[in-house]
């Protein structure tokens, strides 16, 4: 028997709903000011924080270091979205691909 991956529940989280729903208000500080101090445009953080852009491996180290996290956290939660949104976008797709074995 082959053990099957662990699968949540829920749904995997964009970093930006994270940065939007917790890391913001806990750190008490306007958006501006967040996004002067990670050297963004108020615009571009907009955009992380309504889910509309992803986190660059700049970024993740950017808000690693902001929120003194480091960038794998936002890392990997980039990676787990990216999967799963793409999962469920090309369906089809991934799954006309054969599965091969080595002999």
């Amino acid at each position: 028997m082959t053990a099957q991956p662990l699968r949540s529940a829920l749904p995997p989280m964009h970093p930006g709903e994270l940065l939007r729903e917790e890391i913001i208000p806990a750190l008490g500080m306007p958006r501006q000011d967040i996004a002067r101090a990670l050297g963004i445009s108020r615009q571009a953080l907009h955009s992380i924080l309504t889910e509309r852009a992803a986190i660059s491996p700049l970024m993740a180290l950017k808000l690693g270091r902001l929120c003194g996290n480091g960038p794998d956290l936002w890392m990997t939660l980039q990676t787990r979205y990216d999967l799963a949104h793409m999962a469920e976008t090309r369906r089809a797709e991934i799954d006309a691909v054969p599965s091969l074995h080595a002999a």
